[in-house]
């Protein structure tokens, strides 16, 4: 009985590895195609390459092209057709009062090999390669998950309410919520966060996100570990929406409207990783509607430069406001494959020099003014492989939230 269990774990074992094998060769784009699904590949990186004004290298050795910034792939989408927009343009915009202690220092100095960024009037847009398109291919479906919640209030945070779920097949979450509300009117949200690059294989991957919406229209920014979006194992900034049944990534279909020449999407965190009890490397984040036409700019870093902003008609349900607000950690693997590391791979222990955190998180009403967190819902799928916490730290007049997540994920029976 012993020698049978030990044949099947070998076997196990055998057939993890061939997956990871074969996932990751055709993660990194070697699977096979027909000269027809070849010809519409090309078709559709001359879509997607715009003919560059300039190339440019980052120090990671990623390359951006500088498109004019009215021949982005976002104008393709027919109904920018008379749009009026333009590179100079200015958001109407509350100013969120942070509390960071971190530099105000723009990372675009440490992203660019030689040169800086891209010239004005043109914007960064990472070259897209048939290998990046044929990955596409793998991309799960996007996270649509009702999770088993625990209501947090503001004077008890063991008070738990239950709720049902279903679990969306492959994602895990460790997150932070606001109460649902089809009231609420939230005009934006924020975070910094700290970086890390969990160890995922094949067409796993693993994130950090922030995540407004309401119904089935989806913002979110954040870190993501992700070999099949990206093919390496980098962290890396990324941006993705849903409208309706349309969902995408970063610049990958026309939507987003980058206006900044020098803080690209995509762009790999490698040089500002956190150092689990030895350095903490994080970004800032936020989401924000135009309070003057209703589109949804992204800003980054503490002087809250202006990446570029999702258009208003692109949307049903966030035409207006957002309803809720999500912090936290979410992984995916396909079914039957170990669920991957999130965060810093470890659970929490309430100390920024070893948890995965988003701090100083912020939610923005309907005219610009901050939203005081004093009730969430911690939303965890499986408390054995991961665990997230909502905190808040009072110093006189001033109160932090923050939120720590994270956890090993599934181990592989050894």
């Amino acid at each position: 009985m012993i020698e049978f269990k030990r044949h099947q774990r070998i076997v196990q074992q055998t057939l993890l590895v061939l997956y990871f094998l074969l996932c990751c060769n055709e993660v990194q784009g070697e699977k096979k195609i027909s000269k027809l699904d070849d010809m519409e590949l090309e078709k559709q990186l001359l879509l997607l390459n715009k003919p560059a004004i300039k190339t440019i290298k980052t120090t990671y050795g990623d390359i951006y092209d500088c498109i004019d910034f009215y021949k982005q792939h976002a104008f393709d989408h027919p109904l920018s057709k008379d749009h009026n927009f333009h590179p100079k343009m200015k958001p109407t915009l509350s100013r969120i009062k942070q509390n960071s202690d971190a530099s105000t220092t723009s990372r675009s100095s440490t992203i660019w090999s030689k040169d800086g960024g891209c010239p004005s009037g043109t914007v960064p847009i990472k070259r897209i390669t048939k290998d990046d398109l044929i990955r596409q291919r793998s991309m799960p479906p996007p996270e649509n998950v009702k999770f088993n919640a625990q209501f947090v209030g503001s004077n008890n945070m063991s008070n738990e309410q239950k709720r049902s779920y279903i679990s969306s097949q492959g994602y895990k979450r460790a997150i932070v919520q606001t109460r649902k509300d089809p009231y609420n009117r939230f005009a934006g949200a924020g975070m910094a966060t700290s970086l890390y690059n969990p160890h995922v294989e094949g067409k796993q991957h693993s994130a950090c996100r922030l995540k407004i919406y309401k119904g089935s229209d989806v913002l979110q920014v954040g870190w993501r570990v992700d070999p099949t979006l990206y093919g390496d194992n980098k962290t890396r900034l990324f941006i993705h929406f849903q409208a309706g049944k349309i969902h995408c990534f970063n610049t990958l279909c026309p939507g987003f409207i980058i206006v900044n020449t020098e803080i690209p999407l995509d762009m790999s965190y490698e040089d500002h990783l956190s150092q689990r009890g030895v350095k903490i490397g994080e970004d800032t984040m936020y989401i924000e509607r135009d309070l003057a036409n209703g589109n949804w700019w992204l800003l980054m870093e503490e002087n809250y430069e202006q990446i570029g902003f999702w258009p208003q008609w692109m949307f049903t349900d966030l035409e207006g406001f957002a309803t809720n607000v999500e912090w936290g950690g979410v992984v995916y693997s396909p079914p039957g494959v170990p669920k991957p590391p999130m965060g810093s791979s470890f659970f929490p222990r309430e100390n920024f020099a070893y948890d995965a955190y988003c701090r100083s998180i912020a939610i923005i009403d309907e005219i610009g003014g901050t939203v005081y967190l004093h009730r969430v819902i911690t939303l965890v799928d499986n408390h054995f492989m991961y665990k997230v916490l909502f905190k808040r730290l009072s110093e006189g007049s001033k109160s932090f939230s923050y939120v720590v997540y994270g956890g090993p994920g599934e181990t592989v029976p050894v």
